[in-house]
């Protein structure tokens, strides 16, 4: 089926997309965040919150804020003088990875938590011996890095699943559109369901339930 092939196809991008952005991007802010940084219990708390907002709520205030005419977002880019700003939501080629780096920023909490924990478990032994041999980059290139592994994993294969079980954001944000421009795999089971297709919309469940599988295992 052309819906449900798109659906996964997208599925994939989103899920990659989403997954590999947590990782490069809360990494370092762990790192931060574990260093004698003034404040960062508050800036953890800061971080973290996005994760305690509904998704719903997140979903359908981003949608306000991501208004070409009207939204917070093009209104701050036109005051500091673009005069072209982006269709977030209703562009065929950005809608799909504007909902990505929504999920991506109320995700990025529980991905930092995740790494702070890993940093934390290195012994310190390993962080006096990398200060001796040159400072911040050795200690993040050769220690962290290496011994964080574990946490790197975990961030990856809980980002991922989230990323194909994804709905309610792309449901709250575009409905799968323009068109069928973000269409994931689960709004279209959806949609199918909908439309009274249900052998098409247990076809689309049993491709997402083997793509979980062989990702878990």
């Amino acid at each position: 089926d052309p819906q449900l092939t798109a659906g996964l196809r997208n599925t994939l991008i989103y899920a990659v997309m989403t997954s590999g952005l947590k990782v490069i991007i809360s990494l370092p802010l762990a790192v931060l965040l574990t260093s004698r940084l003034w404040l960062k219990d508050l800036l953890r708390s800061i971080i973290f919150f996005p994760v305690l907002v509904s998704t719903v709520a997140v979903g359908i205030t981003f949608s306000v804020l991501m208004q070409p005419s009207t939204g917070l977002i093009n209104t701050v880019l036109r005051a500091i003088g673009l005069t072209v700003v982006p269709d977030w939501l209703g562009n065929p080629g950005l809608a799909l990875f504007s909902v990505a780096l929504v999920d991506v920023w109320k995700g990025l909490g529980i991905a930092t938590m995740i790494f702070i924990a890993g940093i934390l478990s290195i012994p310190t032994d390993y962080f006096e011996a990398a200060r001796l041999e040159g400072g911040s980059w050795v200690k993040f290139r050769y220690v962290i890095l290496p011994l964080a592994r574990n946490a790197t994993f975990t961030v990856i294969l809980l980002s991922f699943i989230g990323g194909l079980r994804t709905f309610d954001l792309i449901w709250t944000m575009t409905r799968g559109g323009p068109g069928f421009a973000s269409d994931v795999l689960t709004s279209v089971i959806f949609k199918q369901y909908q439309a009274g297709f249900y052998g098409l919309s247990t076809a689309g469940n049993v491709v997402l339930f083997i793509l979980v599988t062989i990702i878990v295992y």
